[in-house]
């Protein structure tokens, strides 16, 4: 991992294991650097979603590759920019993440589509572009300052 003062990077395999430790990572970082535990937590659960689909889909039989996720810090904004050299996400855009339906009987419960409508509400801004053989994804939240109790 590297470290700045307006941001850091880390790049990590595209599997489970090294996903879960990386995640791990870059959330004490950011605990780290202040934000508020609110945030913290929208932003963990988007980005594990984000991890979570890149190695379980991109990457999906193919070897792992990697996995590079920035983190900026600009004003009142942070910026996730993910990029991968999976497979691109299909039609080459972002799924529209309509909240899946659970009108139904609990057995008939779908197991997933929940990701990208959680992914969706968390974060203020996403956008995805593929370049170079390369998946790029942005994810941008707003962030509060949070407030000194001494």
């Amino acid at each position: 991992m590297t470290d700045a003062a307006t941001g850091f990077s880390h790049r990590f395999r595209a599997t489970e294991l090294d996903a879960r430790a990386a995640l791990c990572e870059i959330i004490g970082t950011l605990q780290a650097r202040g934000l508020v535990q609110e945030q913290i937590g929208a932003v963990e659960i988007a980005l594990a979603e984000v991890i979570n689909n890149i190695v379980e889909h991109a990457y999906a039989g193919t070897a792992p590759g990697d996995i590079v996720v920035d983190v900026a810090f600009r004003e009142a904004i942070l910026k996730l920019t993910t990029t991968d050299g999976g497979k691109p996400l299909p039609d080459g855009r972002l799924p529209e993440g309509r909240p899946a339906d659970v009108t139904g009987a609990v057995d008939d419960l779908p197991e997933g589509g929940f990701g990208w409508f959680m992914i969706r509400t968390l974060a203020r801004d996403i956008s995805y572009a593929r370049e170079n053989d390369r998946n790029r994804l942005e994810l941008t939240f707003d962030v509060v300052p949070a407030v000194d109790r001494h």
